[in-house]
């Protein structure tokens, strides 16, 4: 049951008043200490996990506030508390608070409460009791409406993003959340279409379709109908999931022909390279262009990863050859750029220089291995592992599996690692339902093992990053696969990838 509106508003009073007190004023962000204060506070006034509640606002907005100012779709402070002509989820919340909307729009402890209150509402709506919501797993169908998804599919990818953090932890802005074993209860989401195993793009095979509404963009013939000269680089000042739901729905009025994920590098095709997107806000350069969205916002670099910029910039490459687009500065362009351009993106932080070395290949390819489960003299695994070729997506001639058990009995991945240094470990496993929903990978890091947690059941059939860590130089076991996990299904062992960054 909701704390009553009397206590509540008590208590919205007290927490607003020390962050005034704390920070001299109005504050448009907390600061580190007291953000993770701020989160512990609403958590606890709602009966929302804190983890849950951090991994849903870090997926939204890596904890910034972005100085009140609105993503976008609409979207405000680090809970992306949406106002916009179809979506009203910030003054819902602020009804949920009774606290002003302006209050929520540039007040990070209120827009987190709000936040709270959302969620929490629509934890209640699904009918979750007290014993339920200590479960961070039942509140998956509270979190994929919360996403305000335009589709169930995108509703999906959304809430898959929010419980992979969980999987994987975060550390942000001074709020930490530990890799945690978690079993997401995706409820009739679980008959829903994996969006990272969607059909392939039309015009890129590297990508995944996803159409964009027929109300955001023009139909045409391009190249005969227009010629197509120029690639044109935008930040979607919004979340990935996010991006491709505005540009879905019919009264967004713009959208690009690609989106690109931030952690990975995923690319999503929307509009047919042959069709006019709106994302210029030029239609001349709108018929000439295509345009690529980034996950992120032009003010925090954390958004702008060495994963995407090289999966941009092959995207890039590839249109350049297609259509005999030069590949400098003059035909790949930032939205600023474009005449009468009012927005500002990619914005201060991307780093050109990096991206046309990419595009060009000049630049360089990262050192990296690849070690599959049949690698020789790389791979080790206990009798109890089985072998299997009975998914399509694995990679190679077949894979590893196993029960879960409570002993680590893990399959090891060893490299020959070429210096120290910051390493990106990604995965390659088969998705399965029958696969572990919380399946623990071991990264043997300069400063001890650290283990991530991944949902087998979804998202396989390519590589997902497990994060950057600081490894030893060597020939040594770097990457392991256990059966210790409290998930459900099997473990499996396939493939991973370690690259130099």
């Amino acid at each position: 049951m909701a704390a009553p509106r009397s206590r509540l508003a008590a208590f919205v009073t007290c927490v607003l008043a020390a962050f005034l007190v704390l920070a001299g004023g109005p504050a448009l962000a907390a600061p580190e200490g007291t953000l993770a204060a701020a989160f512990a506070q609403a958590s606890t006034a709602q009966d929302v996990p804190r983890d849950l509640l951090v991994a849903l606002a870090y997926s939204e907005t890596h904890l910034d506030a972005h100085g009140g100012e609105p993503s976008a779709s609409g979207g405000y402070g680090v809970m992306h508390l949406v106002a916009n002509r179809t979506t009203h989820t910030l003054e819902r919340a602020a009804e949920l608070v009774r606290l002003p909307v302006a209050t929520l729009r540039t007040d990070t402890a209120a827009n987190i409460l709000g936040g709270a209150a959302l969620l929490r509402s629509y934890a209640d709506e699904a009918g979750l009791d007290a014993g339920a919501r200590k479960d961070a797993g039942r509140w998956y169908a509270a979190v994929a409406r919360y996403g305000n998804a335009s589709t169930p599919e995108v509703a999906r990818l959304y809430a898959d993003t929010v419980y992979e953090l969980l999987g994987l932890g975060v550390r942000a802005a001074g709020v930490t959340v530990a890799p945690r074993e978690v079993t997401a209860d995706r409820g009739a989401y679980a008959q829903t279409l994996d969006l990272n195993a969607q059909a392939a793009s039309p015009d890129y095979p590297a990508a995944s379709w996803v159409a964009a509404s027929s109300s955001n963009y023009t139909a045409s013939s391009r190249p005969t109908s227009y010629a197509i000269d120029r690639v044109v680089v935008h930040v979607t000042q919004g979340s990935y999931a996010g991006t491709i739901s505005w540009f879905q729905n019919p009264s967004a009025q713009v959208s690009a022909h690609y989106v690109v994920r931030s952690s990975d590098g995923a690319v999503t095709q929307m509009v047919r390279d042959k069709d006019i997107a709106w994302h210029a806000g030029n239609w001349d350069y709108n018929t000439r262009s295509i345009g690529i969205e980034h996950e992120g916002y032009v003010s925090d670099a954390s958004w702008f990863t060495d994963a995407m910029y090289r999966s941009s910039a092959a995207l890039t490459r590839a249109i350049c050859d297609k259509y005999g687009i030069p590949k400098d500065r003059s035909h790949i362009i930032g939205h600023s750029q474009v005449p009468g351009a009012t927005h500002t993106d990619p914005g201060a932080y991307w780093d050109w220089t990096k991206y046309m070395q990419y595009v060009t290949g000049g630049g360089g390819t990262a050192w990296s291995v690849t070690v599959d489960n049949a690698t020789a003299g790389k791979f080790t695994a206990g009798a109890n592992w089985g072998t299997s070729t009975y998914s399509a997506q694995r990679y190679g001639a077949d894979y590893r599996y196993a029960t879960p058990v409570a002993a680590s009995d893990p399959a090891w991945y060893r490299a020959a690692l070429p210096a120290s240094g910051a390493y990106r470990v990604e995965v390659w496993y088969p998705a399965d339902a029958g696969y572990n929903s919380s399946a623990p990978y071991i990264v043997a890091a300069s400063g001890g093992n650290q283990t991530v947690y991944v949902d087998q059941r979804a998202g396989g059939g390519g590589w997902r990053s497990l994060g950057t860590f600081t490894l030893n130089a060597g020939d040594y076991d770097v990457v392991a696969v256990s059966r210790w996990t409290s998930g459900t299904g099997y473990v499996v062992a396939d493939a991973v990838r370690i690259v130099r960054v």
